[in-house]
């Protein structure tokens, strides 16, 4: 093998000898991967096929000890790093071009302990592989809406989803979390230990280290009616006005959301989709109005399982292949005007993938201090997003430009804030409104465990020293 030409952390090219990579591959219990290895395309793949990048070197790691060791030679060598779980984000900053990918995704496994109700997993897992084990007990936390979500970026970004509004977001029911710092050193972070790191941890995203494992308080969850209802889109103005008013009354066991999008017989349509999580005649009267309101053209709410309702979206939003762009804002309002210009927008869609969706904040999610974690959006509201795919990239300029005029259109209506797993690749400047009045004191944080900024590649808070 001959030296690797490999990107340095601030974006030159270096060369390394060979000598070093050897000693990196021979420590590791994983695989260290090079273009042209096999499994190198799978492991470089994530959702947004949008994303064609190729790192120099993929650690494949099975352990602690993989990352550890994957860290210190980035350290060490000044190298570009990357950090791999579950690759759902719409940036794709899992994968760096020319640098070393740090890939967790073989770390899946997890234990249940059924007596206290918590669970310990490692940083590799989707929602859809945990809420399996979970499940197995009558048992889960708030994951995503998605199941190939991974479990670490949406835990570390907040974690909306289907149970924040009964037991809050996801980082709400985080426990302590195991991970890698920038100097290479294992910790475990918690309110007893580390809390300030434990702080930043829960919504500050991935900026502090390389989070191997992370332990959730669970809840009894056995009952679940859930489901969409999908109208034509000439009644998506009343579709709505009703979802906002339902939206706002709905009590902590329903999450609703509502999306304009095009039916798979390539009609378009305004939908809504919703979940009681509890016992099922209580949840036949929450949901009841959903039913009962116009003429829909298809009903599927019924009894269900966790698992299946976690999957509900998979389909609109297939892993890999699928070119993607999306932009969002959080919305205090669904006012009638501009309910006005999602309709008019939506008909314009240039592709029948492409969707505009809105996610309900209410409940536990809201009611949080919003101090006692870095994520600190915490009132009712509405997380809307314009998603745009398509296939052929010779496509992408107009897909693109479409939405960010959609989002131009609705942005004088927002809040000013953002969900950061909902922030673009582009929109570093938007990283301050993230976080609210917690910005300053994650540069704190960032300063004391990643002073150099070697994990950049993500919504990057700067360090200042």
């Amino acid at each position: 093998m001959t030296d690797l030409r490999i990107i340095a952390g601030d974006g030159d090219a270096k060369v390394l000898e060979e000598g070093a990579v050897a000693e990196l591959a021979a420590g590791m219990r994983g695989k260290l991967l090079r273009d042209g290895d096999a499994g190198y395309n799978e492991a470089r793949t994530v959702w947004n096929g949008m994303i064609d990048r190729r790192p120099a070197l993929i650690a494949r790691c099975s352990g602690v000890a993989d990352v550890m060791a994957a860290v210190r030679f980035a350290r060490t060598h000044g190298v570009l790093v990357s950090v791999k779980g579950g690759g759902h984000n719409i940036t794709g900053n899992a994968v760096c071009d020319g640098g070393l990918m740090i890939d967790l995704s073989p770390m899946k496994s997890v234990r249940v302990d059924p007596a206290n109700r918590t669970a310990r997993a490692e940083g590799g897992l989707t929602w859809g592989e945990f809420n399996r084990e979970t499940q197995a007990f009558g048992l889960a936390t708030t994951g995503g809406v998605v199941s190939t979500t991974g479990i670490a970026g949406l835990t570390l970004g907040g974690g909306l989803g289907w149970l924040m509004g009964k037991h809050g977001l996801s980082c709400d029911n985080l426990l302590s979390a195991d991970l890698v710092t920038a100097h290479g050193q294992f910790l475990t972070a918690s309110t007893a230990h580390h809390p300030d790191l434990f702080w930043g941890l829960r919504g500050g995203g991935g900026n502090f280290g390389v989070v191997t494992s992370f332990e959730y308080r669970l809840y009894p969850v056995t009952s679940v009616l859930a489901g969409m209802v999908v109208h034509p889109m000439d009644k998506a103005r009343e579709v709505l006005r009703f979802y906002r008013e339902f939206a706002r009354s709905s009590p902590d066991e329903v999450i609703s959301a509502a999306a304009l999008m095009t039916s798979h017989e390539g009609d378009p349509v305004a939908v809504i989709i919703t979940s009681y999580i509890g016992d099922i005649a209580s949840g036949e009267a929450a949901l009841a109005p959903v039913r009962r309101f116009g003429a829909p053209l298809v009903d599927t709410i019924a009894p269900t399982s966790y698992v299946e309702l976690n999957s509900l979206f998979d389909a609109a939003v297939p892993y890999g292949g699928v070119q993607r762009y999306w932009k969002s804002s959080f919305l205090k309002e669904l006012g009638d005007d501009l309910i006005d210009i999602f309709v008019a927008r939506s008909a314009t869609f240039l592709s029948p993938m492409s969707m505009v969706l809105f996610f309900h904040m209410h409940g536990a999610a809201i009611r949080a201090d919003r101090d006692h974690t870095a994520f600190g959006l915490r009132q009712d509201q509405w997380d809307y997003d314009v998603i745009s795919q398509w296939t052929d990239p010779a496509e992408t300029a107009q897909h693109v430009q479409w939405t960010r005029d959609f989002w131009n259109a609705v942005e004088p209506f927002a809040t000013g804030d953002v969900y950061v797993n909902h922030l673009d690749a582009e929109e570093a400047t938007r990283i301050r409104a993230a976080y609210g009045g917690h910005y300053d004191r994650l540069v704190a944080l960032k300063n004391q465990y990643d002073p150099t900024n070697l994990f950049r590649l993500n919504q990057n808070i700067r360090p200042t020293v």
